[in-house]
């Protein structure tokens, strides 16, 4: 019994000394689990763009029409990003936001169809009213 419990404190503790068969087969084991692990388990994906995701809702959808809106906060993007009319880059900034937010639209096809800035009192834009079709 000695023994056993003598066996359990060096491997918590990892005290075996490097190049012995207990101090091999801990290794082992843990380079099996590092691999072997399936990723959902861990639940560690990062916000997109370091902010919530809660930041972009939905406003209508048409099924007749195969559309909906999205309101996008104009925080998620840069700042440099950021404009009062469309631009194909704020058109891509704001399609890869859905992409990665929106968990209908992760790994699917969608293209933005319309981009509608609203714009604050202070000339600066709250958030984008944007009309995808999947």
């Amino acid at each position: 019994m000695r023994t056993l419990w003598r066996g359990i404190v060096r491997t918590v503790f990892w005290s075996y000394d490097r190049g012995t068969w207990p101090y091999d087969v801990m290794v082992v084991v843990i380079v099996l689990f590092v691999l072997l692990t399936p990723r959902g388990w861990f639940h560690d994906q990062p916000p997109a763009m370091g902010v919530d995701a809660n930041t972009v809702q939905i406003v209508s959808q048409d099924p007749s029409a195969g559309t909906r809106i999205y309101r996008i906060d104009a925080n998620m993007l840069p700042a440099d990003k950021r404009a009062s009319k469309p631009t194909p880059e704020l058109e891509r900034a704001l399609h890869d936001i859905l992409g990665s937010t929106v968990s209908d639209l992760k790994e699917r096809t969608f293209q933005v169809r319309h981009i509608e800035p609203t714009i604050a009192t202070d000339a600066s834009v709250q958030y984008y009213d944007v009309t995808i079709h999947p």
